[in-house]
């Protein structure tokens, strides 16, 4: 930003300058205003900014006070400047704060602001909004949301859903996908990944970082962000300026919820993305979830891919023939989960969700380290 750019609090008056010239050399302005003809009042209201300069006065000043007229004629325009500019930006306040009363109720302002993405400035908060939601008119906040991938939060009759805070976060996700930086991508690295990733899940240490930077590496940005109220979103995929993307909430916090979801998302990349760059897939809660885009084709092809690449059919078939009788048993989970190169917890929660059964205590730590 330019310093000619910048929009003083105040405009100064020349006058201003003149009465701390005065006050400076001990001159009373009775006498000042006798040495340069004007009457009393007449310097007062140039004093108090209620009378401009003109090329008379300045050379007067220039005379008597040893002040270069140039210096006075470019405070008067200085002045004359500040005060066009003070009154362009209090135009443009009032005016963002019309433009944020009318779409408050159409973005999700509390959950931006909770996360300290609007500071409360209107004028940088309007700004923030278009990159934001990536509009450049707020009319077009009513076009978002008849798109495919955010009209069916639109038509939800679920109490626990708030379509403006889920197509909010998303919209923020995707901002923030837009800073990050990776490899590039090629979709022929899928195995490879996968097998690292499960790798990084096994040893559980530090492991959002990890698999955020072992992503990067092969072209695939990962982004966290904490959700809003009524948002029971669990993650996203789309692409971003040339990447696939990933968005999670992490709204459970647990290894096993962590490890499904990012294999889901990646699923949704090298399956649906990798064909169509348009297209992004948010996916939520499966309890809030609507049957029709739960029991889609993309979502059946994601959950499979999920499931596979974390504990195959034929790992699955053989955990159930050895320990069918109890799957839950801290010790079998331990011993085969070992075997197969997953975390326990990753098992144990394949388990819980196959058979509906989630009240058995266990000493596995589903916490992500």
């Amino acid at each position: 930003m330019k310093v000619t750019d910048l929009t003083p609090i105040i405009a100064t008056h020349p006058g201003e300058i003149l009465k701390d010239e005065l006050d400076a050399s001990d001159i009373s302005q009775s006498d000042f205003a006798k040495t340069i003809g004007f009457n009393r009042s007449q310097l007062n209201e140039f004093i108090k900014g209620k009378r401009n300069l003109n090329a008379d006065l300045a050379i007067l000043l220039e005379k008597t006070l040893g002040i270069d007229a140039e210096f006075w004629m470019e405070a008067q325009k200085n002045y004359d400047l500040d005060l066009a500019r003070i009154k362009a930006k209090n135009h443009e306040r009032l005016e963002a704060i019309e433009q944020l009363d009318f779409i408050k109720d159409k973005i999700a302002y509390s959950f931006l602001k909770k996360e300290k993405i609007l500071q409360g400035d209107p004028i940088e908060d309007v700004i923030a909004i278009k990159n934001i939601y990536e509009v450049e008119h707020f009319e077009q906040l009513a076009n978002m949301r008849t798109q495919p991938s955010f009209s069916r939060f639109r038509k939800s009759t679920k109490l626990k859903i708030d379509p403006v805070n889920i197509i909010g976060w998303s919209k923020l996700v995707e901002h923030l996908a837009g800073f990050k930086s990776v490899a590039a991508f090629d979709y022929k690295c899928q195995d490879q990944l996968m097998y690292e990733i499960k790798i990084v899940l096994k040893e559980n240490n530090n492991t959002l970082e990890t698999i955020q930077n072992l992503l990067g590496e092969y072209g695939i940005k990962l982004v966290f962000q904490i959700k809003g109220t009524k948002t029971p979103v669990d993650g996203i995929s789309f692409w971003s300026k040339g990447n696939p993307a990933i968005g999670m909430s992490l709204r459970h916090k647990r290894l096993d919820n962590f490890a499904f979801t990012l294999f889901h998302e990646l699923g949704h990349i090298f399956k649906h993305l990798i064909n169509n760059n348009e297209i992004r897939f948010i996916d939520l809660d499966p309890q809030n979830e609507d049957e029709e885009y739960k029991n889609s084709v993309e979502e059946k092809e994601a959950d499979k891919f999920a499931e596979q690449y974390l504990i195959s059919d034929i790992e699955w078939q053989g955990y159930l023939e050895k320990y069918g009788a109890n799957p839950l048993d801290d010790r079998n989970l331990t011993e085969y989960s070992a075997k197969i190169g997953i975390h326990p917890s990753v098992l144990r929660g394949r388990v819980c969700h196959k058979f509906k059964f989630y009240k058995k205590k266990t000493q596995i730590d589903y916490r992500l380290l």
